[in-house]
């Protein structure tokens, strides 16, 4: 049976702050559990909901050092299975005491060096040997830079492979070299050029960019795009060089969350043969209760996202006066930063 380990800092149903957490919700799902062993790996942060925290199970613990500033810390390993899947929670009251998974950048890139050691180094104790670790975003991007210069000397994680997944570029978990040495514990010959090094801080995504064994992100559109000056945010110059190594795979959605005849968020229920009559109740009740004028007729746009040119805000900017009329509702729902 192969073995993959999903690496993530959010997933649906536990935690969420963007789009992020439902790929990792809705994809390990996706893999045949005859021919798959499939598990996920997450923070267990005090945030997650109390419904969820109560089913967990304690695996084991034990104690873990990174670099000078991160020395003996209690790494807990707990438990839940659902669906098929094994979900693990790295356990630390420190780091994970939280009321969001994400806040002040100084902080996050400690706790996220913390989890990304501790995801590798719970694998023999939990007797689990994946063949592959798929890592996605910056919060996990020092598992591959770990599983390719400190655990290489440990056989157990000989032949293991991982995969980088890029959701947003933007952000990247960038600070001083000084810091990141001492939060690490990684030798100097790692923060040059071609390795961690950034603009002459270290970068954690870069980090998982340059040791992963292969790189993904969320459309081939975007896999193109990032290897330009404009949208490459620095990195353009790396992720080119390893175009080879490197395709976009559209997200996809999950159609049991996702289904309109059982989806309990919506106003009222429909399914193929009753969209026509049902499905316009909903934008009247949408409508109704954001004030707005209730006509099934009028056209009404939708729209959820961060408000932030990276997601064609400045392109709505540029046409909504052409959009929006006596005939047309515009409904934005804001959604914050990751």
């Amino acid at each position: 049976m192969r073995k993959i380990l999903f690496a993530a800092s959010e997933c649906v149903p536990f935690i969420k702050t963007g789009g992020l957490a439902d790929v990792c919700g809705a994809l390990p799902k996706e893999f045949d559990k005859g021919d798959w062993d499939i598990r996920v790996v997450l923070p267990n942060y005090s945030c997650i909901p109390e419904h969820w925290r109560n089913q967990f199970e304690y695996v084991t613990h034990f104690y873990m050092s990174c670099g000078n500033y991160i020395q003996n810390k209690y790494v807990g390993i707990l438990q839940y299975k659902m669906d098929g899947i094994t979900y693990y929670f790295i356990d630390n009251q420190e780091y994970f005491d939280c009321f969001l998974p994400y806040g002040d950048i100084r902080f996050d890139i400690e706790k996220f060096i913390f989890f990304d050691k501790a995801v590798l180094s719970m694998l023999p104790l939990i007797n689990f040997q994946p063949q592959i670790i798929h890592c996605h975003d910056w919060e996990t991007g020092f598992i591959p830079v770990y599983l390719n210069t400190e655990f290489q000397g440990d056989m157990f994680f000989w032949g293991m492979k991982s995969i980088m997944t890029i959701h947003n570029l933007k952000f990247q978990g960038i600070w001083d070299v000084k810091t990141m040495k001492g939060l690490t514990g990684l030798p100097a010959s790692l923060f040059v050029p071609d390795k961690l090094e950034f603009k002459k801080d270290a970068n954690m995504l870069k980090g998982g960019l340059v040791y992963a064994d292969y790189i993904t992100t969320v459309s081939d559109t975007y896999a193109q795009e990032i290897q330009t000056d404009y949208y490459g945010e620095g990195l353009n110059g790396l992720l080119a060089a390893r175009h080879m190594d490197m395709q976009g795979i559209v997200n996809g959605i999950d159609y049991d969350v996702y289904n309109p005849a059982s989806d309990q968020k919506l106003y009222v229920n429909y399914d193929a043969s009753s969209y026509r009559k049902k499905k316009p109740m909903n934008k009247e009740k949408l409508q109704q209760e954001l004030g707005l004028a209730v006509d099934k007729k009028r056209y009404m746009i939708g729209l959820i996202s961060r408000l932030t040119d990276q997601k064609g805000l400045d392109l709505i900017n540029y046409v909504i006066e052409r959009i929006i009329d006596d005939y047309t509702q515009l409904v934005v729902n804001r959604r914050s930063a990751v």
